[in-house]
């Protein structure tokens, strides 16, 4: 009989990374049924080519083992930025001589702070690993469904071996932006991504995307890349994602500054994305402008980790006259503080170019919080008559809406946000293995109804 095996193999190796697939994957994984239609669900990951059942998502109960995993993901997330300064010095670098003695002091100063710590760590955590997982031995007819970030995996042969013993593949697709918009990427990033979707593409026979918008354009890219002779005995669905914060603790402090924030009568337009080129914060800014501009008084809160490719923009906010005044940046907010600002600010605005899903709009407009994004294909199919929606090639069409909302106190969208309704992750969890299963004809297909916006 068929069993879904769903794959979290970077999140179980880094449980406190919280970002966006990172939040997606965990929330799936601990939501998600034990069975469907008869048909078992079981959380796997995959380690030094075998395979593993998840046991525990996250160590617990032992705080050494809790503080060491969360100290060698801070230690990965500076070994990363390390990488990136490197990068751009050796882009500023003329001389060949100069650049060599860069890499040299790069690779040194690399082995001695990240390289030897990381795999004392990750050796200790082996030690630990018993606890977590046990051996899963796998069985033809069974589902490996790759629901984890893998672009950077290592268990690419382990995959192939498996579908040659009779396990069929199924990639979970986030987005295609690394492919379609690759200026807002590093390039080494966009040809790993570019090779494993290659991989993805010769391996998996079906494909589930996060929203309607993506499973088309995965369609597409499978048509260009393999003909529509392969590409047409694929399979290609989506399943839409909660909106729950699960690492929120009632216990935990708020932010002191994000309390002083909502203390005054002033709104606050509240954005939430990591900080990176294409979330287009640049046009946020040049929107809030021209508002304060014409007078409003409305304040703007940036809530988000630090990324890639934004020094310009954390140069522009850092010296900003506005900045603590009108203008606020929070880039370490924990779940509990986050949760706060969506039940306190006055609405959530998402200038975004491009999105596989839009995670922060269904996390505030669940909570009754009004939305305004870009007017993009997956913000319609997510927030359809319910969303504000402005122009990303004119700020002022942003500014309109703000300085609109401030003066009348209606919001600028067609239906109220009240009347708005979305699955939650233990719905979402369940959505991904049904429509994985009815496509492999294990379940019949059935009309759902989602949310309001659907017909």
């Amino acid at each position: 009989m068929t069993r879904l095996l769903v794959e979290c193999t970077y999140v179980f190796q880094h449980p406190k990374v919280n970002s966006g697939i990172q939040r997606v994957v965990r929330n799936v994984i601990n939501q998600l049924p034990e069975r469907v239609d008869g048909v078992e669900c079981i959380p796997v990951v995959m380690l030094k080519g075998k395979l593993y059942r998840v046991l525990k998502l996250s160590p617990s109960g032992i705080p050494f083992f809790n503080g060491l995993m969360e100290f060698g993901g801070r230690l990965e997330r500076l070994a990363h930025r390390c990488w990136q300064l490197h990068q751009r010095l050796d882009k500023r670098c003329a001389s060949r001589w100069t650049r060599r003695a860069l890499y040299v002091a790069y690779r040194l100063t690399a082995l001695a702070g990240f390289s030897v710590p990381l795999r004392v760590i990750d050796r200790i955590n082996q030690y630990h690993l018993p606890k977590r997982c046990s051996p899963l031995q796998h069985q033809p007819g069974d589902q490996l469904v790759l629901l984890d970030s893998s672009w950077h995996a290592d268990f690419f042969p382990l995959a192939e071996q498996l579908k040659r013993e009779g396990v069929g593949i199924v990639s979970v697709i986030y987005d295609l932006i690394p492919l379609t918009h690759p200026q807002f990427y590093d390039t080494r990033l966009v040809q790993i991504f570019n090779e494993w979707f290659d991989w993805i593409a010769k391996t998996a026979d079906g494909y589930v995307a996060i929203s309607a918008t993506v499973r088309d354009q995965v369609r597409e890219e499978l048509h260009r890349r393999v003909g529509p002779a392969i590409a047409d005995t694929l399979w290609f669905d989506y399943f839409h994602l909660g909106s729950e914060l699960d690492l929120r603790d009632e216990t935990a402090a708020i932010e002191t500054r994000l309390t002083r924030l909502f203390e005054t009568p002033e709104p606050v337009f509240l954005m939430v994305s990591t900080i990176e080129p294409r979330k287009n914060h640049d046009y946020l800014l040049d929107a809030f402008e021209l508002a304060w501009a014409a007078g409003s008084k409305a304040r703007l809160c940036i809530a988000g980790r630090i990324g890639w490719k934004c020094d310009a923009l954390l140069a522009r906010v850092r010296n900003h006259p506005q900045l603590n005044t009108r203008l606020f940046m929070f880039n370490d907010l924990s779940d509990t503080s986050l949760e706060h600002a969506y039940s306190h600010a006055s609405a959530l605005v998402f200038p975004s170019y491009v999105e596989g899903f839009g995670l922060p709009l269904v996390e505030a407009m669940q909570r009754g919080l009004p939305a305004m994004g870009s007017d993009i294909p997956v913000f319609r199919e997510i927030g359809g008559e319910f969303m504000a929606y402005f122009d990303l090639a004119e700020p002022q069409s942003l500014a309109d809406l703000v300085t609109r909302f401030e003066s009348s106190k209606l919001f600028p969208a067609a239906r109220d946000v009240a009347d708005w309704r979305w699955i939650g992750w233990r719905e979402a969890s369940a959505q991904l293995a049904e429509r994985t299963l009815r496509n492999l004809g294990e379940t019949p297909v059935v009309q759902e109804r989602q949310h309001a916006n659907c017909p």
